[in-house]
């Protein structure tokens, strides 16, 4: 009669169990990582087999592990904060920029004034300070602020800023559009945006720049920028 263990491979020497301490012998004996068919085929008892560590022992072993503490993060010497918005250009709309009004045949479509550069310093300081973006706190199906002017929402970020302990450490602004060239009113942009920040120009810095013709920025069908922000606790 054939044994039923023809079919099973070469077994490594590594699972196979050495001499017991009180004379059983223990040589042939398969190792118990194998595979349950092949145990059932052994004349060793179960018994043999060193049974798993208890639960409770588990438990008791891991209660010794250090926890994770909860203490709040040191309050931060300066944060640094990113914004950027996008608006299409469209006619019959006013085209203002740091809330100065400037000559072109086609404005920003917004709830609000669309005022791109004011939008994403707003967005800089805010996710500077860990707090949602300009669209959750002055969400755009809100009545409210259906042609509301920007700056309502650079002083409430101001007041944001200040609240937190922090005050503006420097700003830099890159503005993107193909139409009108903005170096007549870069100066002009900059005063009236330091006034909005309560800030020293010397800390505020507009770029412009154009899109070189590409997309839709470079075809004067839409406008863009971005700003960082450093501010410092006070």
């Amino acid at each position: 009669m054939a044994s039923s263990l023809s079919f099973i491979p070469s077994i490594p020497s590594t699972a196979i169990a050495p001499r017991g301490r009180r004379g059983h012998c223990f040589s042939g004996a398969l190792s118990p990582v194998l595979p349950f068919f092949l145990l059932s085929q052994t004349s060793r008892p179960l018994s043999n087999f060193r049974p798993a560590a208890p639960v409770s022992a588990l438990l008791a072993e891991q209660e010794t592990f250090p926890k994770p503490t909860t203490t709040p993060p040191p309050s931060l010497p300066f944060r640094v904060g990113h914004g950027f918005d996008l608006h299409r250009l469209e006619p019959g709309y006013p085209l203002i920029i740091g809330g100065i009004k400037i000559a072109h045949d086609r404005g920003c479509e917004a709830h609000s004034d669309g005022d791109v550069l004011l939008h994403c310093v707003v967005d800089a300081i805010l996710g500077a300070l860990g707090l949602p973006d300009i669209g959750q706190i002055f969400p755009d199906n809100d009545p409210k602020w259906k042609g509301a002017a920007s700056s309502v929402f650079i002083k409430e970020a101001v007041r944001l800023m200040r609240e937190s302990g922090y005050e503006l450490g420097n700003l830099d602004a890159t503005l993107i559009l193909q139409k009108p060239k903005l170096s007549p009113h870069k100066e002009t942009i900059r005063a009236n945006l330091c006034e909005l920040l309560g800030a020293d120009p010397s800390v505020v810095n507009i770029k412009a720049k154009t899109h070189e013709k590409v997309d839709s920025l470079g075809e004067n069908r839409s406008i863009a920028a971005h700003t960082v922000v450093l501010l410092m606790r006070k």
